[in-house]
Formats: structure tokens, sequence, C-alpha cells
């Protein structure tokens, strides 16, 4: 009931009986994550997880403040202040000597306008930028950049080396200014670095590629060029990530999946479905039922070697990069939009929504008995647009557009009371989770902590002698 209620309410019956909400009980056999640790130190919503190394994390969200915390016994390490309002990034700049842990860097962006960079534990603003800032590094050339209305470019030093923008009100440019002029109500929401010294912003439904270049001795600084403007995608840009050396991958708010090249930047394969709010009615009078724009919304990628996996409105999708399909989906993963997913070991997959649920999947091969032929269109399997039911399809052409494998639940995390924003995975200390309820949840595997106590007691009783003494 309580995750029924955090979803805004029930689905309509037709929808809900197509797509049921899988469910598991108590018996939670493969879920390793049977305790947990309840982490206060923020007071709004927690909405950035950032690890540090192999035991520390930081946290960050509306409140301005980041918090640095111990992954395996939950302790608060650090707390850094200067933003005066929400934090909308946080990155990590490595340190140039792997030994000085302590002198590891911590940006951050605030929808204050400045980007605060944190040498712990002391914190000191250095840049004032433009709205809605996004955060990259770039360790090739060992630079960073801001992006909102403008890209700036900065180096270690915290010196701006160069900057973009749109014509300035007065008409006049700074002198570290180009010509680039961006749609209006538009700025930066993402940004990647690419091969050629080259990085990807994603402006609107625009992908833009410029070139940072460096200084030569005719000339007095760094540059950055516009190169090429990519103009694919029909509405705005969701979600930008790299997916290995050759491609990088986009999402979009309409639901479409575009695969590019990451050295030409030309298309190597794309998944449309386009939301229509207008009801259709199919040959049988079968009606099909409408969908909003955030339920075809792409919110998050993650992948693998071999898939991309895709959180599409309240589903989740596995994308095959060799195939070039879907070969996996939970059309209703959740109760209400799927905000991150990240890939397990063991062919698990984790996920996180708006309901307030974490829920973990395994990749598991579905044995056929006849083939299920997935609609034309990358998500038309929702329900909605006219589904190809020609009687003269090829019996080939469906095996080739089979389901070939399921997502089953294997663990269903309850603890937070609203929406879950991100998780972070510790190999060896379990997962962190972050929420709009304040709260950050460490979740610990059971049997690993039980032996570790386990452990430590007997190390215990052999230091005061007292396991020999029992014996």
């Amino acid at each position: 009931m309580l995750r029924w209620l955090i979803g805004g309410g029930r689905e309509p019956q037709g929808l809900a009986e197509k797509s049921p909400l899988q469910t598991i009980g108590e018996e939670q056999t493969q879920n390793p994550y049977t305790e947990l640790l309840v982490l206060k130190a923020h007071h709004d919503i927690v909405r950035f997880l950032v690890q540090l190394d192999d035991y520390r994390f930081a946290s960050a969200g509306d409140d301005g403040i980041v918090v640095v915390w111990n992954a395996q016994t939950g302790e608060k390490l650090l707390e850094l202040n200067g933003h005066t309002q929400k934090i909308t990034a946080i990155i990590t700049l490595p340190s140039l000597e792997a030994c000085e842990e302590k002198n590891q860097l911590i940006l951050t962006a605030s929808a204050d306008r400045t980007v605060i960079i944190s040498l712990n534990p002391e914190p000191s603003e250095i840049a004032m930028v433009t709205k809605g800032p996004c955060l990259a590094v770039l360790r090739r050339l060992d630079v960073w950049l801001s992006g909102g209305n403008d890209l700036c470019m900065w180096n270690r030093k915290l010196d701006l080396l160069c900057k973009t923008s749109h014509l300035s009100d007065t008409g006049k440019k700074s002198s570290l200014w180009l010509s680039v002029r961006f749609y209006s109500m538009n700025w930066i929401s993402a940004l990647i670095e690419i091969p050629k010294n080259c990085v990807v912003a994603a402006v609107g439904k625009e992908l833009i590629i410029f070139r940072l270049v460096a200084p030569t001795e005719g000339s007095l600084g760094w540059d950055i060029l516009e190169v090429k403007r990519l103009l694919d995608h029909q509405d705005n840009i969701l979600s930008l990530v790299n997916v290995n050396d050759l491609s990088f991958v986009t999402g979009s708010h309409v639901g479409e999946l575009i695969i590019w090249d990451i050295l030409d930047w030309t298309v190597q394969a794309c998944e449309h479905n386009f939301w229509d709010p207008s009801p259709q009615l199919d040959t049988q009078q079968e009606i099909k039922l409408c969908q909003k724009p955030n339920d075809v919304s792409i919110h998050h990628f993650t992948w693998d070697e071999e898939n991309i996996f895709v959180a599409v409105g309240r589903g989740l999708y596995v994308y095959n990069l060799q195939m070039k399909r879907v070969i996996a989906c939970q059309k209703t993963a959740h109760d209400s939009s799927v905000l991150h997913v990240a890939k397990l070991p063991n062919r698990q997959l984790i996920s996180c929504s708006e309901d307030g649920s974490v829920r973990i999947w395994e990749l598991r091969e579905k044995q056929q008995l006849a083939a299920e032929p997935v609609p034309t269109g990358f998500f038309n399997m929702w329900g909605f647009g006219r589904v190809n039911k020609q009687a003269s399809h090829p019996v080939k052409k469906q095996q080739e557009n089979a389901i070939l494998f399921s997502l089953e639940l294997i663990g269903d995390l309850i603890g937070h009371s609203s929406s879950v924003e991100m998780f972070l995975y510790f190999e060896d200390h379990g997962l962190v989770t972050c929420s709009a309820d304040h709260l950050i949840i460490l979740w610990k595997n059971g049997e690993r902590e039980s032996g570790l106590r386990s452990l430590k007691l007997f190390q215990k009783l052999e230091e005061n002698g007292d396991l020999y003494l029992a014996v």
C-alpha cells in the first residue's frame, strides 16, 4: 500500500492487466542484502552519491552540503559547506599523486551558480557559472569542464582557460568568449569526453561536438571550437554516456535510443518510440492505452561489454550491442519512473525508482516453445501504437526478433519512504542508496557481516585467552 501511494495511484485496469508489477515474497533467498544501516546528516533531498575510493563515498543534495562517509562502518567522516542553494552535480578530480589520498578533490556545482572545489577538509569557491551547471573531468588533458549556458574549461590551478557562450546582453563578447550561440532556454545538461581532444555536449535535443585546442607557439591560450551539431533526436536528450572505446549512446524524453560512432560521430544504430498523445484503434477495435511522455523517457543507462541496460519510464530494457536490438525487458519494473540502474556481478541488475523501492534483477536465458516477436519500434511492447499483425510475417523474422532473455526479480529492498534518487555498489561493503526522505541507507550482505562479527569475536577471545579457557 505504501508503494502504491508513493507511486501516485493505481494504473488503468487494462494496462495493469497487461503489465503487472512483478512481486517477491519475504523469502528472498538470492538477495544477500539483509542488514541495513540508516545514515542521517542531510536536511533535504539527497540526490547524489560519488565513490571516493574503496571505502569512502560522498553524498550531496538540495541542502547544499557534502558529507563524506565510511562505507564499511557508516561513520560520518567530514561535512563540507559553502553552497547557498541545492547541489546540481558532483564529481571527483583524482590527485596527481596516487599516494596522497587526502588531497583528492571534490567538485560540486550548485543552483547558486558557483562551483566549489574541496581539498579535504577545506572547501574554497573558485568559479561563478551560469544556470544549470554540469561537470566533467578530462583526464587526458588534465583539465575539467563546467557546463551551463556556456562551456568553461579549468585547470588544476583553478585558472579559467577558456569559455564559450551565447552573446551577452550588451552585444559585447569577453576576450575568452567565442561566438557560439545556444538556443534560448537551453543549457548544457550532460558532457562526456571522446577521442581527438573532443567533448560531446547535450543541449536540448542537440548534440554539439566541441574540440579543445591546446596553446601553441603562435596562440595566446586554449581555444574551444564547435565542430559539428547532431540533430537526430526529436526531443530533449536526458542521458549521454560512453559505453566503450567505439561508441557513445544517448536517450531522449520520448524514448529514442541512439548509438553513435565515437570517432566519426555517425549513427551506428537507433531505436525510436515516439509518444503519440492520441489513442489509436486497430482493425480489431482494440483500444491502445495512451502513455504519458515520462512513461517512455530514458532516464539512465548502464552497460557491460555486450549490452546496454536502459531505464525507460517504469521499465527496464536490455539492448544487445552486437545484435542491435532488445533481448530482454521488464515493462513494469517499478510503480513509478526508474531513476537509476547499475550492473552487478553474476548477470544481475539493480534499479531504483520514484516509488521508493530498490530492486535486484537477474538476467536469465529464456526457454521458448515458440518465438515471441518484438513489435517494430523500440518499445512498442508498451502497448501503444499499432503492432504489425500481418499473417504473412515470416517465421524467420519472428525468430530474429524473439525475446531471448528475461529479467527475474530476486530482491526487493524496502527501507526508504520516498523517491530513491541513486545508489552506489561497493564490492566489499554492499550498496548505498540516497533518497528524497533525506536519508542514506547502507545495505549490507547479512551472511558476510555475520561472518565478520564471528571472526572478530574469536579474535577477541583469543587475545584475552578466553578461547583456550573455553576449550
